[in-house]
């Protein structure tokens, strides 16, 4: 930079993407400890070294120092990207020189740092180096279980011998792992379990050979195009074959548990299990995505029982909120059955189903299970859908909610609590202000420790007298939708200004949320700089806590209900604010913001004049099944709602202005999607504009200024038709 930070009054796109200048910074990865007295975290410039901080003294400890990673014959320390402890705390699994698969860096190196004996040892010798993925330790702390190629291993420590228990591995057979699909819409990643007493391991098995491909093409890499395979399940097309199985850990065949349903049909989404016990508890789900039956297996006798089953008449979602009770003889579940969505306790054998969150409003996620304690602790938000606060309920289900976060603490509030519930990382923002971590005593929310306050970042922010995100209310007649509105910077209300509404409007997000957006929020400040007025909108069916029939209004119709939500709103907001130019109004979203932006533009042209699609879904049925199945129905029982949702199809009706955008190696919205849309648009003669990013993915990323020159095009696009 050549001018000093503290002479900026402006945001440049530079700063922004480039030069990262308003990059807030966060504190950790921070785990708590099995004590619940303090927490780790890793520290240092150059060689991380795992700390230890005692959360009522603020004593500092050095767990593991640099000099403890240091292998023999390295010059360096091994850089610590994950870590887990053993059972009794004696060892440390470090994760190590990772890798991305899909979405996460998910394969790397092990190594294995012995307290007792010093010795830092690498696992999987003779393994392809960077191959291994989601080591665990055994109960005992002995043994580790690893995924290597796609069959699983357990290596002795003491000797470094490994034994592979899986051989079948490989092309499309898929063990302890699970395919695109699962990781990207049921949020599974390792895909095995040790069981309580050591001696066996359950694990998914994925055949994909049923699965059509979809191929990626590389034409940078060399003189001669790569086509890059991806197994793909795209609507209505065939699913993996997924069973569980069952594995001694010291080798040997493999037994099958027969869940009924025919296991390329149905989804195996969990699979945990139960404390102290040689039971597996399993969720299964129908393609459809409306049932979800939870099975008891013994592991033993192979025996299944069916203890609870889940149906709803749209959709069903997946939680991760099970945590056992009492002995094991009751087990916490998270059910919309009521019209929100709560936490209740089940009994072992499902026969009886209690309330422990009883107010009539949604949890929106759990942040800690005390049971000696006698209280839940959740997120939820049931007065400002805008906002997100901590709550605490009993556990027996008797009296309100109470709130623990401060009243005058408007925004959203993130906590990492301590098993007992005494303490909690506390992470805090609104739209104004980024991250300000604390460390809290959660009985009376009394901050006891500064983590992070992003102190420098908000002196800078200071500097550029950013336009405040003003929240509204907007009727559409039986329906009060949330929308924010950012003012241009040079406002005035006797003058017209162009506006730009930022859409999402799917069921897996939601954009009118008061906390700090960083770089996303600063673009739209940016555009608000350079006399735009920007506005967001949250129609029905996005991921707001308003109750289940909010959420599921939107089922076997994406992008046709929110598009004509949008479009009330924008009308209500053209005639509510006259200094809004109703000639020059644009829309713009990211991938089902995308499809949305297109369904809108396409729709509503008297209303929108241009538009940007970025990453987007042009026809649902070239999206994956399990994603699109769940919101639309299976596409033979919903064919006129694939038709009417997808943009595709309402193309001829262009009439304003568009830019489209995409990442030529997008391994979730294809390419494809890119191309036939413009193949329609061309086809009934509509002018557009076009901008493929080469061998980018969905986030359009990668790559050197990719993110300052996709903004830049924007910024152009805007300004010349706006």
């Amino acid at each position: 930079m050549t001018r000093k930070q503290s002479a900026v009054s402006r945001l440049t796109l530079e700063d922004i993407f480039s030069n990262r200048v308003y990059d807030q910074k966060g504190f950790g990865p921070v785990r708590w400890m099995k004590d619940d007295a303090g927490y780790s975290t890793l520290e240092g410039e150059k060689a991380k070294e795992l700390i230890r901080y005692d959360a009522q003294s603020g004593a500092r400890t050095v767990l593991v120092s640099a000099d403890q990673l240091n292998p023999e014959g390295k010059a360096d320390p091994i850089e610590i990207a994950d870590y887990e402890w053993s059972t009794d705390n004696k060892k440390l699994l470090i994760f190590t020189n990772t890798e991305r698969v899909w979405r996460h860096n998910t394969r790397g190196d092990y190594w294995v740092l012995d307290f007792g004996t010093g010795q830092l040892s690498q696992l999987g010798k003779g393994r392809p180096p960077k191959s291994l993925m989601f080591a665990k330790f055994s109960p005992d702390g002995r043994k580790v279980a690893y995924v290597s190629e796609q069959n699983i291993y357990v290596e002795k420590l003491a000797s470094g011998k490994a034994k592979k228990l899986t051989r079948d591995g490989g092309g499309p057979i898929v063990n302890g792992i699970f395919d695109w699909v699962y990781e990207e819409e049921l949020d599974c990643r390792d895909g095995f379990r040790w069981s309580p007493d050591g001696k066996t391991i359950a694990f998914w098995r994925s055949d994909t050979s049923d699965i059509g491909t979809f191929y990626l093409v590389d034409n940078l890499s060399g003189v001669y195009s790569k086509p890059i395979p991806l197994p793909y399940p795209k609507v209505g097309a065939k699913l993996s074959s997924v069973t569980i199985g069952v594995v001694s850990a010291k080798g040997g065949p493999a037994r099958w548990l027969e869940i009924p349903g025919d296991p390329a049909d149905h989804y195996l989404a969990r699979m945990e299990f139960i404390p102290r016990s040689h039971e597996l508890m399993i969720q299964q789900l129908n393609r459809e995505q409306n049932t979800l039956r939870v099975w008891i297996a013994d592991t033993k006798s192979q025996s299944l029982t069916n203890i609870l089953t889940e149906t709803d008449n749209a959709f069903l979602d997946i939680h991760d909120n099970t945590r056992w009770l009492e002995g094991e003889s009751w087990f916490t579940w998270t059910s919309e059955r009521d019209g929100w969505r709560k936490l209740y306790r089940v009994s072992r054998d499902g026969a009886q189903i209690l309330p422990i969150t009883t107010d009539d409003f949604d949890i929106v996620r759990i942040a800690c299970i005390d049971p000696l304690g006698g209280y839940v602790y959740a997120i939820a938000s049931p007065e400002n859908f805008t906002e997100r606060h901590l709550y605490r309920s009993r556990i027996d289900g008797s009296g309100p909610a109470e709130r623990v976060t401060p009243v005058e603490m408007p925004g959203q509030h993130a906590y990492q609590m301590s098993g007992n519930a005494e303490w909690a990382i506390h992470t805090y923002s609104h739209s104004a202000s980024p991250n300000r971590i604390d460390l809290v005593r959660v009985a009376d929310h009394k901050a006891v420790k500064l983590l992070q306050d992003n102190r420098p970042l908000r002196t800078k922010l200071g500097k550029l007298k950013l336009s405040t995100k003003e929240f509204l209310s907007v009727d559409i007649g039986g329906e009060t939708l949330d929308a924010y509105m950012i003012k241009p910077a040079d406002f005035d209300p006797a003058r017209k200004h162009p506006v730009v509404f930022f859409v999402y409007g799917e069921p897996a997000g939601a954009t009118v949320q008061n906390h700090w957006e960083g770089a996303g929020g600063l673009w739209h400040q940016y555009l608000a700089q350079q006399g735009y007025a920007v506005v967001s909108v949250d129609n029905r069916g996005t991921a707001s806590p308003r109750g289940r029939a909010w959420r599921k209004s939107i089922y076997r119709q994406i992008g046709i209900l929110a598009s004509e939500d949008q479009a009330k709103v924008a009308r209500e907001l053209l005639r509510r604010f006259p200094f809004l130019d109703a000639s020059r109004v644009g829309i713009w979203g990211w991938s089902g913001g995308g499809q949305m932006t297109l369904n809108c533009l396409f729709r509503y042209p008297e209303i929108y004049k241009a538009g940007i699609a970025v990453s987007f879904v042009a026809d649902q049925k070239l999206y994956d099944a399990t994603y699109q199945e769940r919101y639309m129905g299976l596409i033979e029982s919903n064919p006129n709602g694939y038709r009417d949702g997808s943009p595709i199809h309402h193309a001829k009706y262009l009439q304003g202005k568009l830019l489209i955008v995409h990442g030529t190696a997008d391994d979730n919205v294809h390419y494809q999607s890119f191309e036939m849309l413009a193949d329609e648009l061309i086809r009934h003669n509509k002018l557009f504009s076009m901008m493929a990013y080469p061998m980018r993915a969905h986030g359009i990323s990668e790559g050197d200024n990719t993110s300052l020159h996709l903004r830049r095009t924007m910024e152009m696009f805007w300004n010349e038709q706006l």
